[in-house]
């Protein structure tokens, strides 16, 4: 989801290559990159999260999403939950990547900054909350696995589908 340049997308599927891999991205030149990256996968789906309706593929078995709920609007993580409930199979996983917040905790520096300078580029950015994150999942089926610490502030949350 929202595979961005595609090199993500080339290093996952060099990890496993036995999988099927499938880029996605709302932006042609997003996903002219992610063909570029990636010219042995299918062509990158016009997808966007936020949209009611996503394309109509055979069930996915898992779905990565990196550095996506930040740069866009609330209504694109609700989408993205949406669009896993349709797509996804039970006890499948949605793993999303990148800079997170938790209340009533410190956090880094750094992702408060990043958050002020998303949300002065655009009020409907911003890093979200981990917690806000969860209940939202929880409101589309899923659960929360796994919160794993990553380098530079940043975490990986593994949600389970119900």
């Amino acid at each position: 989801m929202a595979s961005g340049s595609g090199e993500h997308l080339a290093y996952f599927h060099r990890l496993s290559p036995d999988m099927e891999w499938q880029g996605s991205d709302p932006d042609p030149a997003h996903r002219s990159s992610i063909c570029a990256w990636n010219p042995a996968l299918p062509e990158a789906l016009n997808l966007d999260a936020s949209q009611t309706v996503w394309p109509d593929t055979s069930n996915w078995g898992g779905i990565v999403v990196i550095n996506m709920v930040h740069i866009a609007p609330w209504t694109a993580t609700v989408g993205l939950f949406r669009g896993a409930t349709d797509r996804l199979p039970q006890g499948n996983w949605l793993y999303l990547y990148g800079a997170f917040l938790r209340r009533n905790q410190p956090n880094a520096p750094s992702n408060l900054a990043f958050d002020e300078s998303l949300r002065s580029q655009n009020p409907e950015w911003g890093v979200r909350y981990l917690d806000d994150m969860e209940k939202q999942a929880e409101l589309w089926g899923f659960r929360l696995d796994s919160v794993i610490e990553m380098p530079a502030n940043n975490f990986s949350l593994i949600f389970r589908r119900l």
